[in-house]
């Protein structure tokens, strides 16, 4: 037996390989126990105070943590058997461990703490926040994974600035690929901060009109009138003239009417001004016109409502007591019409 433990493979003794694995199994021993017992206990300890701060940051690192033991295994198993061809690469693996531990724990922190961009997003409204936040945990842990590999590739002597520069046709070509994603990126940035609509609200732009159906990072998407729905890119929309109707503070109507003689306009006025579904400030009711068929009475004034529905109602209802006025005043709606003189009849010869 002792000459088998002696005994060397690769110029390393099976006694020093059996320790250092022993070293192994007793760091996944230790692993298990700090999952079963420790961070177990830490849990029943943290759930009992007030703050949750402790149990976010436990949540964070308990993964991490037993990794941690397994690596701390790995390197005294390392230094134990101590070989200089092994050495350079085990310090490679120790390093590129530590190195996805340390971001490892920041890309659970993102999660962990993502209410704190929720915070954030509510700024934008509460129809946005959902989409913005999203993006934001999205964009951080992208940012995390590319310095962790950067990170990682350095330590095994890669120069990644070099490597990338390499790459600058490649990343050329990416980059003319990536345009228009990257326009309807900014684009959703724009719609984000200046807010010029939101969920449910009813637009118009040189390109398509209809109530907002969704606010996303790339598109958003529109339901026309038709009832199909049209996904218009961020960046198109950013920059295009957008209506809001639904921003109205109130609903115009503007109308002639032609009549056959002078009505008395103010009791015109008069119903407009009584009536509860239009806006007191102005109300304009004037005979301006003689037109040729008609005595033109020119309306202009406003409803409360800005629906639709019930913008057609109020003035469906006004369109009618108009009517009953006029007829109350005797007078009667003109309709185009023309008038024939014949100034001599031909006579009549018999041949």
């Amino acid at each position: 037996m002792e000459e088998f433990l002696q005994y060397s493979i690769y110029d390393i003794k099976v006694i020093d390989i059996i320790i250092s694995i022993a070293i192994l199994f007793i760091a996944y021993f230790f692993k298990m126990q700090l999952t079963k017992i420790v961070l177990k206990s830490l849990k029943k300890i943290t759930s009992k105070t007030k703050t949750k701060l402790d149990d976010k940051l436990l949540n964070i690192l308990e993964a991490p943590l037993s990794l941690s033991i397994l690596i701390f295994g790995f390197y005294l198993a390392e230094k134990w058997i101590n070989i200089d061809g092994f050495k350079a690469i085990a310090i490679n693996i120790e390093k590129t461990l530590i190195t996805f531990t340390l971001f490892w724990i920041l890309y659970r922190a993102v999660n962990q703490f993502s209410y704190i961009f929720a915070k954030f997003s509510n700024k934008f409204g509460k129809n946005l926040s959902d989409d913005v936040s999203n993006f934001i945990i999205k964009f951080l842990k992208v940012i995390i994974l590319i310095i962790g590999s950067m990170t990682i590739l350095e330590s095994w002597g890669i120069n990644v600035g070099a490597f990338v520069a390499s790459l600058g046709l490649i990343g050329m070509a990416f980059a003319l690929a990536a345009k228009d994603t990257a326009a309807n990126l900014f684009g959703s940035l724009v719609i984000f901060s200046d807010k010029p609509f939101k969920k449910g609200d009813w637009i118009l732009t040189p390109n398509v009109e209809g109530t907002i159906e969704s606010i996303g990072i790339r598109s958003t998407r529109v339901r026309t009138f038709a009832q199909a729905l049209v996904s218009v890119p961020n960046a198109v929309i950013a920059n295009s003239a957008i209506t809001n109707w639904s921003k109205m503070g109130k609903r115009r109507i503007k109308m002639r009417l032609g009549l056959t003689y002078s009505t008395n306009t103010s009791q015109m006025k008069n119903m407009l001004k009584n009536h509860p579904d239009v806006h007191k400030k102005t109300i304009m009711v004037h005979f301006d016109e003689f037109q040729d068929s008609s005595l033109s009475l020119f309306c202009y004034f406003f409803t409360t409502t800005t629906v639709w529905a019930e913008y057609l109602q109020v003035r469906e209802d006004i369109n009618l007591k108009m009517m009953k006025i006029i007829e109350q005043n005797g007078a009667g709606f003109a309709f185009p019409s023309q008038s024939l003189y014949i100034e001599s009849m031909p006579k009549n010869e018999m041949i």
